[in-house]
């Protein structure tokens, strides 16, 4: 490996804190171990100590901002929350605020999952999808997905959604923290211009960014209707049997509630834990008489390290 794509791949997998296991002389090494956040930790405090030592054998005064960095460095074991850094290929970056528990607040939906990583990485390869269109996400977490097709699909309109309220107060934060403006609590039951229809031609360098608390299994037929998704997209929510029927429902609504529009083209991907659960999904689906079929796997690998056998996207036809 040459030492340009050495020091990228350290890079991606560094700045969102991947397991030491997916660093590139590990994998080399083949050392199968996971320190989680210690290891960045320990890089930046080193780097930081050794940056300061810099200043004062020039004999130049280290910045305030160095000492409080190394501060909330040395104070960071006592935090729940880290920030991850996830770069982009164009050389921008998704920053995210996200727990430091697999499981906190009652909730796992506040780590980014690998489904929405691989999620992402083909909407990249499929920009042309997003583009000047009207998105619609479910169960959107802390955002990484959303924020990765902003930054880089230009859509006309992104509607992130989720019910947990901690998710939604966490993902509202992270979105303006990578510089994208919310609209106000009323403008979010959204009836898009000309009936939802999308500006040709159209590059939406800033789309339209509304979060919407959104519970699957009473969303009102007035909602959909307001939403009007040309695309809707999910990861990691096909993961309990006992909400399954309530995520087919609320695509049966969309396929019924079109206004004399054309059904929204649909992808959810997920990480297949139990094939019972999956293969569960895909049964209500042909109940449902919602057809679908398996997105070929991608190649471009910008998010995940590892190869991930076990994470599909379905491309459902509502």
């Amino acid at each position: 490996m040459a030492g340009p794509e050495l020091g990228l791949r350290f890079q991606r997998c560094f700045l969102p804190a991947r397991q030491l296991r997916s660093f590139p002389w590990l994998v080399r090494n083949s050392i199968k171990s996971s320190f989680g956040n210690w290891f960045q930790l320990l890089v930046l405090r080193r780097f930081l100590t050794e940056l300061i030592k810099k200043h004062e054998s020039a004999a130049a005064e280290p910045l305030d901002e160095l000492y409080d960095a190394l501060a909330a460095i040395l104070n960071e074991e006592e935090s729940t929350h880290c920030y991850k850094h996830y770069l982009l290929p164009a050389g921008e970056c998704v920053t995210l605020s996200e727990s430091v528990a697999v499981i906190s607040e009652g909730t796992t939906g506040l780590v980014t999952w690998e489904a929405a990583l691989y999620l992402a990485e083909w909407a990249l390869q499929n920009p042309s999808g997003f583009r000047s269109r009207t998105v619609l996400e479910l169960g959107s977490g802390i955002g990484f997905t959303g924020i990765a097709i902003c930054k880089t699909c230009n859509p006309k309109t992104y509607i992130f959604s989720d019910y947990h309220h901690h998710v939604l107060q966490q993902l509202k934060e992270n979105i303006c923290l990578n510089g994208f403006v919310l609209e106000p609590e009323a403008a979010q039951h959204i009836q898009l211009e000309s009936g939802g229809q999308k500006a040709e031609g159209t590059n939406h360098q800033n789309p339209k960014v509304v979060v919407a608390e959104l519970e699957w299994g009473s969303v009102t037929e007035k909602q959909v209707l307001a939403f009007q998704p040309d695309v809707i997209i999910a990861a990691d929510v096909v993961y309990d049997p006992e909400i399954i029927g309530a995520l087919v429902g609320l695509l049966r609504q969309f396929s019924t509630s079109r206004a004399d529009r054309k059904p929204p083209e649909v992808y959810i991907a997920s990480t297949v834990r139990n094939p019972d659960t999956y293969h569960l999904f895909q049964a209500q689906l042909d109940k449902a008489g919602i057809g679908w079929q398996i997105i070929p796997a991608h190649s471009n690998c910008v998010f995940l390290c590892d190869v991930q056998p076990n994470v599909t996207i379905l491309q459902l036809f509502i």
